[in-house]
């Protein structure tokens, strides 16, 4: 289970209030729901929690009934096996939180790595929203040497237990997590440096984002993506550091029916960085879609 403790330090958690935790999958989860209306689904993205959506949640939800949980391992929701940290099995651990809640999702937003986690979902039928809008998703693979080497690194690296602890521990040094932010591309407020500096000083969330690493394998997701039948909106930040915004333009050419979205001047932690934007942005397309219009008109 994860070392974070949410009588201590969920104290000042974002959206606290909206905060519940229920069992499903083996797991007690973490989730945070807030508004009426068109259910719409938030996912995070690797080593992240639902801190990343504490300025775009509030927005969304004066328009929607908002669905935003902690993924497995991470923020304040319980660590699986180590093996279930996985796209497949992350994808359906969530399908089986939705089922115990209740929520069939019309709009799924996801953030880099929890993009690809929707996609999956949509694949698999676990899902059936109208709109999938993707925030600078990871949808590749790294290529070349970088993919021989990063995932059996990082499954060495889950072996050792030492690991997670001593990266926690790098985390608490001196700007250690705002030299992380600013490879991002993206800048921050000051409150949010303190929210990651929580969430990676914790060995526990640090081991579940490490093993996601070590068992992240996207070539099935990008064989199937072809027959995605979901509305795709790819939202590429110019400045992200990350994730290429050439990503976006990969994964149009797999799906050619994909939209991208360019937004200037912001990078990997966008929706952190200016949240009202995305959140018209997230409005405009679910509006569009209710409409009927043709994604070539928007």
């Amino acid at each position: 289970m994860s070392d974070l403790v949410w009588s201590r330090d969920g104290s000042g958690w974002p959206n606290r209030n909206a905060s519940t935790f229920v069992e499903a999958a083996g797991i007690r989860w973490h989730v945070q729901r807030m508004g009426e209306g068109t259910p719409l689904l938030l996912i995070h993205g690797t080593g992240a929690a639902t801190h990343s959506w504490r300025g775009l949640l509030p927005l969304l939800a004066q328009h929607f009934d908002v669905i935003a949980p902690d993924l497995p391992g991470h923020g304040f929701t319980q660590s699986p096996p180590s093996h279930r940290l996985s796209l497949p099995d992350m994808a359906t651990d969530l399908s089986r939180l939705l089922v115990a809640i209740g929520v069939k999702p019309e709009v799924a937003v996801g953030h880099s790595a929890g993009a690809a986690i929707l996609a999956r979902m949509c694949l698999d039928g676990q899902i059936t929203p109208r709109l999938l809008v993707s925030l600078n998703g990871a949808f590749m693979p790294f290529g070349g040497a970088a993919s021989q080497l990063l995932s059996p690194l990082a499954k060495l690296l889950v072996l050792n237990l030492v690991v997670p602890r001593v990266f926690a521990w790098q985390a608490s040094t001196p700007n250690a997590v705002e030299r992380l932010i600013a490879n991002t591309g993206s800048s921050i407020d000051d409150r949010g440096i303190a929210l990651y500096r929580k969430l990676v000083s914790s060995p526990s969330h640090v081991a579940a984002a490490l093993r996601m690493m070590a068992n992240w394998k996207l070539e099935p997701l990008l064989h199937d993506l072809p027959r995605l039948a979901t509305a795709l909106v790819l939202v590429a930040a110019a400045n992200d550091r990350s994730i290429s915004p050439t990503v976006a333009k990969q994964v149009r050419e797999i799906l050619p029916e994909a939209i991208i979205e360019r937004v200037p001047a912001l990078g990997h932690l966008a929706h952190e960085e200016q949240p009202q934007l995305i959140a018209d942005l997230i409005l405009r397309y679910t509006r569009a879609i209710t409409a009927g219009q043709a994604a070539q008109n928007l």
